[in-house]
């Protein structure tokens, strides 16, 4: 696949990780770049930097859609790093470059991600991340649960289509 007709796959979680969060992020860049996928991010440390170590290690190609007006800052992972000067509005950015975004863990600028996916039709994998509710009661359709980076990946792709 090339660069157009490629996978594009989001990945957010928290801008500082737990190691736990961000062996699972690796993990999932590291899938995502040996399928051939173009990983997306916001181009920062935590979960972001790991999920692109992940995928710069497997030669695959990284996405980072930036917060700031430079690229100061930015993860020294990424293929591609985008200024924004756009501050967490960029998360939009994020999810809308996406065919399917997958959510690590996570804090209030992943359930951003979540939500503006869901908003604009793009479909959620959750590893370990938020979980969507409304008057009390789990929305069925707002976050396809993945147990293990494998899983999560899997169906990330599978959600993207080709």
């Amino acid at each position: 696949m090339n660069g157009i007709t490629a996978r594009y796959v989001a990945v957010c979680g928290p801008g500082t990780a737990t190691p736990e969060v961000a062996a699972q992020a690796d993990e999932v860049g590291r899938l995502l770049a040996r399928a051939g996928a173009v990983l997306v991010c916001g181009g920062m440390g935590g979960a972001m930097d790991a999920a692109a170590r992940g995928a710069a290690a497997e030669g695959g190609t990284v996405v980072g859609i930036l917060p700031d007006a430079t690229r100061a800052g930015a993860c020294e992972h990424l293929t591609v790093a985008i200024p924004t000067g756009l501050g967490d509005l960029r998360n939009g950015l994020v999810v809308r470059a996406a065919d399917a975004l997958i959510a690590v863990g996570g804090e209030f600028g992943t359930l951003s991600e979540i939500a503006l996916a869901r908003k604009a039709g793009v479909p959620v994998v959750g590893l370990g991340t938020w979980q969507l509710a409304r008057a009390g009661r789990i929305v069925a359709d707002g976050i396809v649960r993945a147990r293990t980076p494998a899983e999560a990946v899997d169906a990330a792709l599978h959600l993207a289509g080709t």
